[in-house]
C-alpha cells in the first residue's frame, strides 16, 4: 500500500511576511502509519518546499503511483487547493483513494461528500488512529463501516461512522515526521520571527482547549477538552528537532497552552538538558494567564522563551462577554508590561468586524491597541469559520455576504457590521495597522530596540511593505 502525504501549492498568508512552515498535521500522520506498519510505502511531497506549481504536480503524481493520496487541510481558505490537488490526482488515477480531514472538513463533512466528488473519504476529528485503520482496511479489503470517525459514499449514500472517541495519551504519539521531509528542512523559515540560520519547525505540545470562544473552531473540533502531552515528552519533541536537524527556532503552536506549573516544569527540562541558550520557542497565552502565573516569566525566558502572542481581542467587555473570551480588557496592558519586564516579546491579536462595530468603535480599538502598546499587533477581521457557533449564527441570520471560502482568511471581510458594509470593514483594518505601524516614535523604538527580536521585526517589516500590501490588495 503507497500512500502520499501532500502539502498543496498554495498561497501565503502574507501578513505573515515570509513564512514557510513545515507541514506539521501530515508529518503526524505520516509518522503515525509509519509506527503501525513498516510494509507501507510512505512519503511526504511538500508542494511549498520543493516549488511545485499544479503542473509539476500533477506529473509528480503520475510518477508517484499512490494507492491513497491524503491532502493537508489546515484552514478553512485552503478548502480550493485542496480540492484541486485531489482533483489532479483523479484525472492520473481515477482509481486513487483520496482522503480529506481536519476542522474544516469535519464540521462540512456531509456537505464536502455532496459537493465535490473528488474527495472519497473525510476523516472527521483526530486523525491518527481512523487514518491507519482506514488505510488497513482499504490494503485488506476489509469493510469500512467499522472505522470509527469515518465519512464516506457507499453508492449515492453518504455514511457517517460513529465518531471517534480522542486518545487517551498524547505522549504515545511518535515524533511528527521530520525525517519525510529532510532534505528541506533549511527551507522552512519565518524571517520576521526566526534568526537567518535558525531554521524553523513547529511542535504540538497540547491538543484542544477548555475555553469555548464563539469564534474558534479548535475547541469544538477537540471535544472541548484539553490534553497536554508532560513536559518531558515536550522537550524531547524539541531537543530531537534541534539535535536531528540544526533547527533552534520552534513555534509552539498549541491554542492554549497555559502558563502553570507544566510550562514551568517544561523550562526546568529544557534549562537541565542544556539546551536552552541554544534555542529559542515561541508560543501563545491568553492575558490573565500570563498576569496569574507572572512570577514564571523570568524563569520561561531564561528557558529561552522569547516571543509570546496574546490574544487580547477587543477592548470592551461586552464584545469579550460575547465572545466567550473569559478575558477582561483591564488585564492587555499588564500582559503586555509584565513581558516586557522580562524582555520577552509580545505580540497581541485583535479582532475587528465585530457585529456591534462602527467607525467610531474602531477608533475606540485602535486607541486602546496603542495604550497597551504591544511591541507588535496583529489586527483581524472577526470570521465565522465552519465548526463555530459564530459561524451557524451567521447562517443562520444571513449575515454572510461571501461564499468564497477563499476569502475565509481573517483579512477578507465575508459579513458586514450592523453598521459597516464589508467594504468598510476592509478600510478599518487597513487603518488599524495605518494607526499602529505608522507611528514614527514606534517604528524608531523598534527598529532600535534593546530586545533583538523586536529589533529584527521591526527592521524586517521596514523593508517588506506591509501597509503597501494592504493598500493593494484592498486597492484602497
Amino acid at each position: 500500500m503507497k500512500v502520499l502525504f501532500v502539502e498543496p501549492p498554495k498561497v501565503l498568508w502574507f501578513v505573515m511576511g515570509e513564512y514557510m512552515p513545515p507541514p506539521l498535521g501530515i508529518l503526524q500522520l505520516a509518522a503515525y502509519l509509519e509506527s503501525k506498519n513498516d510494509k507501507w510505502d510512505i512519503s511526504v511531497l511538500d508542494c511549498q518546499a520543493e516549488g511545485l506549481g499544479w503542473t509539476k504536480l500533477e506529473r509528480y503524481l503520475e510518477q508517484a503511483e499512490a494507492d491513497v493520496v491524503v491532502a493537508s487541510a489546515l484552514a478553512t481558505c485552503n478548502t480550493y487547493t485542496i480540492l484541486r490537488t485531489l482533483e489532479i490526482a483523479k484525472k492520473v488515477n481515477p482509481e486513487v483513494k483520496t482522503v480529506v480531514g481536519g476542522q474544516h472538513f469535519t464540521a462540512l463533512a456531509d456537505e464536502s461528500l455532496k459537493m465535490y466528488p473528488e474527495i472519497d473519504f473525510i476523516i472527521r476529528g483526530e486523525g491518527e488512529e481512523t487514518l491507519n485503520d482506514l488505510v488497513r482496511n482499504l490494503d485488506q479489503k476489509l469493510p469500512l463501516s467499522g472505522v470509527k470517525g469515518l465519512s464516506f459514499r457507499h453508492g449515492t449514500e453518504i455514511i457517517h461512522n460513529p465518531p471517534r472517541p480522542l486518545l487517551e495519551n498524547l505522549d504515545d504519539l511518535p515524533f511528527p515526521g521530520y525525517h519525510l521531509v529532510e532534505e528541506h528542512m533549511d527551507k522552512y523559515h519565518f524571517k520576521m520571527m526566526a534568526y537567518s540560520g535558525a531554521g524553523y519547525a513547529l511542535v504540538e505540545a497540547s491538543r484542544g482547549c477548555p475555553h469555548k470562544c464563539t469564534f474558534c473552531s479548535q475547541w469544538q473540533h477537540w471535544q472541548g477538552k484539553w490534553r497536554p502531552k508532560s513536559p518531558g515528552r515536550i522537550a524531547d519533541e524539541m531537543e530531537h528537532i534541534y539535535n536531528e536537524y540544526g533547527v533552534s527556532f520552534l513555534w509552539l503552536t498549541d491554542d492554549n497552552l497555559g502558563l502553570g506549573s507544566r510550562t514551568s516544569a517544561l523550562c526546568d527540562e529544557l534549562i537541565s538538558r542544556g539546551i536552552s541558550q541554544d534555542i529559542s520557542w515561541f508560543l501563545q497565552a491568553r492575558s490573565d494567564d500570563i498576569v496569574r502565573n507572572q512570577d514564571i516569566l523570568p524563569k520561561m525566558r531564561k528557558a529561552g522563551n522569547y516571543w509570546i502572542m496574546a490574544g487580547l481581542e477587543r477592548h470592551d467587555s461586552t464584545a469579550l462577554i460575547d465572545y466567550h473570551k473569559g478575558i477582561k480588557a483591564s488585564d492587555a496592558k499588564l500582559s503586555m508590561d509584565l513581558l516586557k519586564e522580562n524582555d520577552i516579546f509580545s505580540q497581541a491579536t485583535l479582532i475587528t468586524g465585530d457585529r456591534r462595530d462602527s467607525h467610531e468603535s474602531i477608533q475606540e480599538l485602535r486607541d486602546f491597541v496603542n495604550y497597551v502598546d504591544p511591541d507588535i499587533a496583529i489586527f483581524m477581521i472577526l470570521t465565522p469559520f465552519p465548526g463555530t457557533p459564530l459561524y451557524e449564527a451567521a447562517v443562520k441570520q444571513g449575515w454572510l455576504e461571501d461564499d468564497n471560502w477563499a476569502n475565509f482568511d481573517m483579512v477578507h471581510a465575508v459579513m458586514p457590521t450592523q453598521h459597516l458594509s464589508t467594504t468598510e470593514v476592509q478600510e478599518e483594518l487597513y487603518q488599524c495597522y495605518r494607526s499602529f505601524y505608522g507611528s514614527m516614535k514606534r517604528r524608531v523604538s523598534g527598529l532600535f530596540s534593546r530586545n533583538k527580536f523586536k529589533r529584527q521585526t521591526y527592521r524586517y517589516m521596514a523593508g517588506q511593505g506591509l501597509m503597501q500590501s494592504f493598500r493593494d490588495m484592498y486597492q484602497i
